[in-house]
């Protein structure tokens, strides 16, 4: 269980987080069910890809050793709790190591073709991950001053990628795989003048709403910043 802690409709503080976790926990446990949180940050969108296929091939990448280091992460938090609470590890250090080495190993990567392949996917798109939906723009949105990125309003990134047609306006409406922002700098990087902020993938030409909506919702600050903490808490009891 990863509970989101930063701002947005969908998100909590932390103490709201704590207490919905604790809630969530208790009930896994008292039926049985051997039950943990992971309380995680969530002030700026999780690595760098917002949008279907941009976020697959960040996930490829992570699987290849190259993925965003938040990312990697979160993945090995969570996945090392798994480990333990299956029985497969008797502590976190020993389930991290088992996770790293089926990471360094490709182990997880050729896991994740079969899993492609056994639900009728290709699994070549894991090794060429060029042929997951392309959009026809790619336009990178240059910082219009210098200084540190000190704010990411994450669900407002998310509306932006929406907008270009990655999520769902209403329950009708069509996802466009192929769309979406690939940030280019996280909270406490800094960005000089003219340097790409983020980029967007576009399947048309006018993103005027979409350049001013990032814009507003990336806050650069003369100061520098620190990044913020990943894991807020972990609860299992």
């Amino acid at each position: 269980l990863d509970v989101k802690v930063g701002e947005g409709a969908f998100m909590k503080t932390l103490e709201e987080a704590e207490e919905l976790a604790r809630a969530m926990v208790n009930i896994g446990n008292r039926v049985g069910r051997k039950t943990m949180a992971i309380l995680s940050d969530m002030s700026q969108p999780l690595g760098y890809a917002v949008g279907n296929a941009l976020e697959v091939k960040e996930a490829i990448d992570l699987l290849k050793g190259e993925g965003p280091e938040d990312l990697k992460e979160i993945c090995l938090a969570l996945g090392s709790q798994m480990v333990v609470l299956s029985g497969k590890a008797q502590s976190l250090k020993e389930a991290r190591t088992m996770l790293e080495e089926a990471l360094t190993t490709r182990k997880a990567l050729e896991l994740f073709k079969t899993f492609v392949a056994s639900q009728g996917g290709n699994p070549s798109i894991v090794e060429d991950p060029s042929l997951l939906p392309q959009a026809t723009y790619k336009v990178d949105i240059p910082a219009l001053e210098s200084g540190y990125v000190e704010k990411i309003i994450a669900n407002e990134i998310g509306v932006a990628a929406m907008l270009l047609g990655a999520g769902r306006a209403t329950k009708d409406s069509e996802i466009d795989l192929s769309v979406g922002i690939v940030l280019r700098k996280k909270i406490g990087d800094y960005v000089g003048k003219g340097e790409p902020l983020a980029t967007i993938h576009s399947n048309r030409a006018n993103i005027e709403e979409i350049k001013k909506k990032i814009y507003s919702n990336i806050i650069l600050s003369n100061e520098k910043v620190e990044a913020p903490q990943l894991i807020k808490g972990i609860i299992t009891e």
